[in-house]
C-alpha cells in the first residue's frame, strides 16, 4: 500500500508544491508580527485589549500546539524572521559558517530556559510593551546572526521557539522523506541540500537546498526540520513527499541521522528534551494559586525578600532536581534490571530521555489548549477596539467584551484526554525503547519509565485542575 503523501493531493499538495508557498505564508504571518509590535507600543497598556499580548500568549501558543499536533512545523514553515533576515541576505550576503563547538543545542535550551523564566518573572502576557519588545529581539537575533553565519544558523542553534517547535514536532503525524531510495542512490547532484545551480554559473544558486543540514536520503523524522519544502523545490528528481508516519517512533531509532547524528550520543538533545517535558509542567504550575504559595515558602525559606531568588530556586527544583531524581531514579532501576545489557546508568538516562517527549506534549497543548479554548473569541472586541483608537469611531461596532470562549470547567476533560494520549505516547516510546535494547525483558525494563510517565501526567492533571490565571483573557467582568 502506497504512503500517503500530502504532496501528491490535488489542491494542498500543489499549492504546498508552489515555489511561494513559504513566502505567502510568512508575508501573512509578518503582516500579524507588524501588528503586534505596533498594538503593543502605541495600542492601550491593559493585556485583555492589546492584540499583542492575546494574539501572542492566547492565540499563538494554541493554534502552535494544534498545528504541530495535526500536520507539523508549519509555524517555522511561516517564519516571518526568516522572511526579513532573507532580504537582508540579499544585500549583504553572510560569509562565515558557525563555530564548529556551538554546534550544539546548549545554547538553545539555556534561551529557552531564559525566555521562560523572562515570562514568568516580568509577567509578560500583561505587558503589552514587553511582548512587543521581545518580538523585536526575535527579528533583531535572527537578522544579525544569519547575516553574518550561513545557512540557518539561529534556527538550528539558538532559536528558543524553534528548539520547542523541534522537540513537539517529534509526535507530528508528517515527514518529509524520499520517495524511492533508490533514486537517491543514482543522484549525483544532491541538490536536496546543496542546492540547485546554473549549470553555466555552478557558483549560482537559483534554488537553495536544505540549510538546516538535513541530507534526505540520511534523515529520520522531524528533528531539526522547518518544513521549509526547499528540498522539495531542489530535488531534480520529485522524489520527496510529505508522507504520513507513526508519531513519534523516531525516538526510538537507534541509526545515525542526517545533521544530528545517533540520539544516543547527543547530551545537548536529551536535555533539549527533559528541558521541553518538565517545562510544561513548571510553565502550567506558574499559572495556579499553589505556585505563589510555593514561592512565598521559597522566600521565606531562603531568608530572601527577592522574588527572582525565589522563581529561580523553583526553576532550579522543576528543572534541575525533578528531573535528576526522576530519571535517575528510574535509569538505575533499568540498568539494574537490564543487568549487562542496558550500559551505564547515564546511558540508559540518555536513551529512554526522548520517550518523555511525548507526555511533554501533551502537557504543553493541554496548557496552551486551554488558553486557546477560554479565550478563542477575545481576538474580536480587541480588534472592534483598535478600529475605535485609529478612526475615533466603532467601524466595527462596540467592542463585545463579553466573547471569550469556552468555560473552563468544559476544557478541563479535553485537556486530561491530551495529557492520556501523551503519557500513552511515551509509554509506547519507552517500551520500543525497551524491545530494542533488552529484548528479553522489555516489559520490566520500561515499568521504571512507565512509573515515571504516570507520575509526570498525574502531576499534569493536578496542576491543570487547579484555578489557573485567566492571563490576558476577558475584560468585562
Amino acid at each position: 500500500m502506497r504512503p500517503v503523501d500530502v504532496l501528491r493531493w490535488p489542491v494542498v499538495g500543489r499549492w504546498l508544491r508552489w515555489k511561494h508557498a513559504r513566502t505567502s505564508i510568512q508575508v501573512v504571518l509578518l503582516i500579524l508580527a507588524t501588528v503586534v509590535v505596533l498594538h503593543g507600543l502605541f495600542g492601550p497598556d491593559i493585556a485583555p485589549a492589546n492584540l499583542a499580548t492575546v494574539l501572542t500568549w492566547v492565540h499563538y501558543r494554541g493554534l502552535l500546539v494544534v498545528a504541530l499536533l495535526a500536520a507539523g512545523n508549519f509555524f517555522c514553515t511561516g517564519c516571518p524572521f526568516v522572511l526579513v533576515r532573507d532580504l537582508g541576505r540579499r544585500v549583504r550576503p553572510p560569509t562565515r559558517r558557525w563555530p564548529r563547538f556551538l554546534r550544539t543545542k546548549w545554547i538553545a535550551v539555556f534561551l529557552f530556559v531564559a525566555v521562560l523564566f523572562a515570562y514568568e518573572y516580568f509577567d509578560l502576557w500583561a505587558l503589552p510593551p514587553a511582548t512587543a519588545y521581545l518580538v523585536l529581539a526575535y527579528f533583531g537575533a535572527a537578522f544579525a546572526i544569519d547575516l553574518i553565519f550561513t545557512g540557518a544558523s539561529f534556527c538550528k542553534y539558538l532559536c528558543p521557539i524553534g528548539q520547542f517547535n523541534f522537540a513537539a514536532s517529534v509526535v507530528s503525524p508528517l515527514e518529509l522523506r524520499v520517495r524511492e531510495p533508490d533514486t537517491c542512490r543514482t543522484c549525483q547532484s544532491h541538490d536536496c541540500i546543496r542546492g540547485r545551480r546554473q549549470p553555466a554559473a555552478p557558483a549560482v544558486v537559483t534554488q537553495r537546498g536544505c540549510e538546516l543540514g538535513l541530507f534526505l536520503p540520511t534523515k529520520i523524522g522531524n528533528l531539526d526540520c522547518t518544513f521549509c519544502m526547499d528540498c522539495v523545490q531542489a530535488c531534480p528528481h520529485d522524489n520527496i513527499g510529505l508522507m504520513w508516519r507513526p508519531p513519534a517512533a523516531e525516538l526510538a531509532e537507534l541509526q545515525r541521522r542526517s545533521g544530528i547524528g545517533r540520539l544516543v550520543r547527543r547530551k545537548d538533545l536529551a536535555a533539549l528534551a527533559v528541558v521541553f517535558t518538565f517545562a510544561a509542567l513548571l510553565n502550567a504550575f506558574a499559572m495556579t494559586a499553589p505556585a505563589h504559595g510555593v514561592q512565598a515558602w521559597l522566600t521565606e525559606v531562603t531568608g530572601g525578600t527577592s522574588e527572582a531568588m525565589s522563581l529561580a530556586l523553583l526553576f532550579v527544583i522543576a528543572l534541575g532536581v525533578m528531573p535528576l531524581t526522576f530519571i535517575g531514579t528510574a535509569a538505575a532501576l533499568t540498568s539494574r534490571i537490564a543487568r549487562h545489557s542496558a550500559g551505564s546508568v547515564s546511558q540508559v538516562a540518555l536513551r529512554y530521555s526522548y520517550a518523555l517527549i511525548p507526555v511533554g506534549v501533551g502537557v504543553w497543548a493541554a496548557h496552551y489548549g486551554f488558553h486557546l479554548l477560554t479565550g478563542a473569541l477575545t481576538v474580536i472586541p480587541v480588534i472592534q477596539n483598535a478600529a475605535i483608537d485609529m478612526f475615533s469611531r466603532p467601524l466595527l461596532g462596540n467592542p463585545l467584551w463579553q466573547w471569550t470562549g469556552m468555560r473552563p470547567g468544559a476544557v478541563f476533560p479535553i485537556q486530561v484526554g491530551l495529557i492520556l494520549l501523551g503519557a500513552m505516547g511515551s509509554l509506547a516510546v519507552a517500551y520500543r525503547i525497551s524491545e530494542s535494547d533488552q529484548p528479553t525483558r522489555p516489559g520490566l525494563s520500561t515499568l521504571p519509565w512507565a512509573v515515571v510517565t504516570i507520575v509526570l501526567a498525574t502531576i499534569a492533571v493536578w496542576t491543570l485542575s487547579q484555578p489557573m490565571d485567566m492571563r490576558g483573557v476577558g475584560l468585562a467582568g
